[in-house]
């Protein structure tokens, strides 16, 4: 707009012509002319532009499009975004969610469940082994039982491949350490119950058991003169060194009945002119064997069933013997044992006592 005097409509377009050659381009303007200053002060919207139109000689009001508004809204949100993840990110860190909380209530409920269920197995295992002593101490004592191995008793589970698949959690160490004692507790109760089953098959023979053991004199008491040699060390008759006496030898005169002194079968029955002499070997079972030696006679054939106290041959002098008695020797498993040890069945305290102190003062003997 041409501020000019007061000059007639040809003289004021030729004053504007010569100001205005050509036609300009639109450009944003922040201030208004000065006839229009002080309308501009009074408006109520100062982020109004305006540009100047040289056509109409006025300034028009710049209406913005919408990617103006919407650059404006990036522009002035942004900050307010990322001030927004900021904090939504700061309370996500620290504000647990609901489904959170539940499930840290669900892992520590299953943290001590899994203490509880720790400690349990810990009474269930000192409980059983609690268990396999007695069975051990007690039970297999009692019935003459033989010990189970302890590679058996300490059956294993697998190796450290057994629990490959429980690696890589967060809580991988308390599920391994509780599979683990879970495993060994199995495994011993196993071998537990094998054990038992052993036992009672044992228990469910005892009686015949009790009837093999070798439990009673070879020799009647009142044929009976005295134990002439104990088992151990002693001083050999015939070749005058020390020997070891591997049975007792009692003697009696020549042709006093000879006793089986438990249940069994008659294994052998030898007859050489050395050492033995005559002598028979019954099969007790349950690893009980007994030697009767230096017989003068047999009563018994070989694989004939005898029982305790049934007579099996007569006492004599044969082999390597320097007078009538009957050499008597017990073997248990394979190793011959202190006879003395089996003679509970027909003996009384006292006269128990007798012949134990007779044996031990027995140093010279009449042969085996």
């Amino acid at each position: 707009m041409c501020l000019l005097p007061r000059y007639s409509r040809f003289d004021l377009e030729a004053e504007c012509q010569i100001n205005v050659k050509k036609p300009r381009k639109f450009s944003y303007i922040d201030k208004f002319s000065a006839s229009n200053y002080k309308k501009h002060l009074n408006s109520s919207d100062m982020s109004k532009k305006y540009r100047y139109n040289p056509d109409t000689l006025s300034y028009e009001q710049v209406k913005q499009g919408w990617s103006y508004h919407i650059g404006r809204a990036i522009i002035y949100g942004m900050p307010s975004l990322a001030i927004g993840i900021v904090l939504a990110t700061l309370y996500i860190a620290r504000v647990d969610s609901p489904t959170e909380k539940r499930l840290s209530r669900e892992i520590s409920f299953y943290q001590e469940q899994f203490e509880r269920v720790k400690e349990d197995m810990e009474l269930f295992n000192k409980v059983l082994d609690e268990i396999s002593n007695r069975e051990r101490n007690i039970y297999r004592v009692a019935l003459g039982a033989p010990e189970m191995p302890e590679s058996i008793r300490e059956m294993g589970v697998g190796g450290t491949k057994r629990y490959l698949e429980l690696e890589g959690f967060s809580y991988s160490k308390l599920v391994k350490e509780t599979r683990e004692r879970i495993d060994q507790l199995q495994g011993k109760l196993y071998s537990q119950v094998l054990s038992f089953k052993e036992i009672e098959k044992i228990a469910l023979v005892q009686d015949d058991r009790l009837a093999s053991i070798p439990s009673i004199q070879p020799v009647n008491n009142k044929d009976l003169k005295r134990v002439a040699s104990g088992f151990g060390w002693r001083v050999d008759p015939v070749y005058r060194t020390p020997r070891m006496h591997w049975g007792l030898d009692f003697s009696a005169p020549v042709g006093t009945e000879v006793y089986s002194t438990g249940d069994g079968v008659v294994e052998a029955i030898e007859d050489i002119g050395w050492g033995y002499g005559k002598n028979i070997i019954i099969n007790h079972g349950f690893g009980y064997k007994t030697r009767y030696a230096h017989l003068s006679a047999f009563k018994v054939k070989v694989g004939q069933q005898v029982n305790r106290g049934q007579i099996i041959g007569l006492v004599g002098n044969t082999g390597k013997s320097t007078g009538a008695h009957l050499h008597y020797e017990v073997e248990k498993d394979g190793v011959k044992v202190n006879p003395m040890s089996y003679f509970f069945n027909d003996l009384t305290p006292e006269e128990y006592d007798d012949l134990l102190q007779q044996s031990s003062q027995s140093t010279v003997g009449h042969g085996h």
